[in-house]
């Protein structure tokens, strides 16, 4: 009688243990365990291993060695260059990269997929190539150094040159990010806000920017890491002056042509700390502008 009972209480139950066992589908693809081992080998070897070096080589100079390489007056002078010009080419791209996807996106004209194909050139052309390019054309009888002559205005050769450099090697990093964001916004938001009384700088400041901010704080952030390790396409145009012209990986370069490992390592160490602090608060304030953006 118990027994009926369970199975009127519970058929479902009492049908399973007869129901034969299905056996679990096995992926092509590994499982977790090996990806996850491949993907830490790969990193490990790639990125963990010479960062690892790096640290182990500086700490050959001791805390009290290590700070006087780090923070004598030339290398200040050459950190002052690399960040602050990065950080300002970082920004100007930030306008101009939106500007330009803005317009690939958005608008139909002739010549349109050659103009989006020169976006990809800085990816393409070899770095010390953009470097002779720039300073032939920017020198003070360039193509363009010779009109900014007259107005006293140089290019080669200063700092003003080397942020010239990294905006055209890190542009296609803000274009190709916010480019796909930009696709995906649906043209009617816009239609829809017109319709509600919305000038174009209200639809753009309260409408489309918020959508796209995300995405443009990416591609800025990118743009910024990509031009403060860049050396290829500054170094010709830089004209490479200590105290002044002179940017730290070139420093860098200098220190291990004179065979001081142990220095070279040093700056790039604060180098790499630098720029992953800079990062992880950009993509915090990131986060928070995307879980703002959200809710």
């Amino acid at each position: 009688m118990v027994e009926s009972l369970t199975k009127s209480i519970n058929p479902d139950k009492e049908s399973a243990r007869h129901r034969p066992r299905l056996h679990r589908r096995h992926s092509v693809l590994p499982g977790f365990g090996l990806a996850m081992g491949i993907t830490l080998t790969y990193l490990s070897l790639l990125v963990l291993l010479p960062i690892s070096a790096a640290f182990l080589k500086a700490s050959a100079l001791g805390w009290d060695g290590f700070w006087q390489v780090a923070t004598e007056p030339r290398a200040l002078a050459a950190y002052r260059l690399s960040f602050g010009a990065s950080f300002l080419a970082a920004l100007v791209n930030a306008a101009a990269g939106l500007l330009i996807a803005w317009v690939l996106v958005r608008y139909r004209f002739p010549g349109r997929r050659l103009l989006d194909a020169l976006v990809d050139l800085p990816f393409a052309l070899p770095t010390a190539v953009a470097g002779i390019t720039l300073t032939a054309v920017l020198a003070p009888n360039g193509w363009i150094g010779q009109w900014l002559a007259p107005w006293g205005i140089r290019a080669a050769f200063t700092p003003l040159g080397v942020v010239i450099a990294l905006m055209f090697i890190s542009l296609p990093f803000v274009v190709r990010t916010v480019q796909p964001v930009l696709q995906d916004l649906d043209v009617e938001i816009e239609e829809a806000a017109a319709s509600l009384g919305a000038g174009r700088w209200q639809t753009v400041t309260r409408v489309m920017l918020p959508e796209v901010w995300p995405a443009l704080l990416t591609g800025t952030t990118l743009a910024f890491a990509r031009a403060v390790g860049e050396y290829g396409s500054v170094v010709f145009i830089a004209g490479n002056m200590p105290m002044k012209t002179e940017i730290a990986p070139l420093l860098i370069i200098t220190k291990l042509e004179q065979y001081d490992y142990a220095g070279a390592t040093a700056i790039g160490v604060v180098m790499l700390v630098s720029s992953f602090t800079l990062l992880w608060l950009i993509n915090r304030l990131q986060r928070w502008s995307a879980r703002r953006a959200s809710g």
